[in-house]
């Protein structure tokens, strides 16, 4: 009786269970805009960048001292000496060395260090060391080197209010179309303080919105694409300058893709003047309306 008792005690329960649903398009939506925010907030997010300095060839003192060559902002006195170190640039063999000033030790992960090191400047693994509340590395722009620094305790991080968007809308997640170019193109790219750079433009995005074709060059980012667009929403609802889209994986030719707006995004320069954020080509000028991802937050 036991054993008959259990089993209908099993089934009763097997027929009663909900099979799991899958999260619905907004929900899908909501979880990545929440990754999103959390890496904006993140210790070296965006939110936390606190200085940009060009670096000269040869030696570049730094620390908060008036004598340095370059001089950190004056919250961050105290975060050390004056003299911090100096950076060393060689632009002849592509290389900046950080050598610290005695008694100075800096982080780099979870292990210290002092004396002097090679500071790299892969864009895809930024070589970031730190003291205290501050943190910093190097980039490299066209055979030109600068020292971004970062700051746990930021104004700008401590008192962000959180983005803003357009409730998630399938009317803008679109079936692209991808378009090849032949090898070799590139895109000149201008910033927005007016330096050219040329960027890898393997093919178009041709898609249909509320009845009209439009294309989108991308940019060739790792093994995805990155489009940088501005549509009629810019400077109303949306970034004045333009947004952000990135797909993760390249098309094969003449592959069809989803094109999600939903996840449109705000360059870094919407939150950080120590930044300088690509602007969209002209052809990347959309006349329509988009609304749909990230909206701006005007700065009070």
């Amino acid at each position: 009786m036991r054993t008959s008792s259990l089993v209908a005690l099993v089934l009763a329960s097997l027929a009663t269970a909900q099979p799991s649903q899958p999260p619905s398009y907004p929900e899908q939506i909501q979880k990545w805009r929440a990754t999103r925010e959390e890496k904006l907030r993140a210790e070296n997010g965006w939110l936390s960048l606190a200085g940009r300095f060009p670096l000269k060839d040869g030696a570049n003192t730094f620390g908060t001292g008036s004598k340095n060559d370059i001089v950190f902002p004056a919250a961050l006195n105290g975060t050390g000496p004056e003299r911090l170190g100096t950076l060393h640039v060689d632009t002849a063999a592509k290389q900046v060395t950080l050598k610290l000033a005695e008694g100075v030790s800096m982080v780099s992960g979870d292990k210290s260090f002092s004396g002097e090191r090679v500071l790299g400047t892969n864009p895809d693994k930024r070589d970031w060391v730190g003291l205290e509340r501050l943190s910093m590395h190097v980039i490299e722009r066209d055979g030109k080197y600068v020292l971004r620094l970062a700051d746990s305790k930021s104004p700008v991080r401590k008192n962000f209010a959180g983005c803003v968007w357009y409730a998630p809308d399938e009317a803008f997640k679109v079936e692209a179309k991808f378009l090849p170019y032949p090898e070799g193109k590139a895109l000149s790219i201008m910033n927005v303080i007016d330096e050219v750079s040329k960027q890898p433009c393997p093919g178009y995005a041709e898609f249909k919105l509320k009845g009209e074709v439009y294309k989108l060059d991308a940019i060739k980012e790792g093994d995805g694409l990155f489009f940088v667009f501005r549509d009629d929403t810019a400077g109303d609802t949306t970034y004045k300058p333009g947004r952000f889209l990135t797909i993760e994986k390249q098309p094969q030719a003449n592959e069809t893709f989803t094109l999600d707006f939903n996840k449109a995004y705000n360059p870094p320069c919407a939150f950080s003047e120590y930044t300088t954020c690509p602007l969209p080509p002209r052809q990347n000028v959309l006349k329509v309306r988009i609304e749909a991802g990230e909206k701006y937050r005007e700065k009070r």
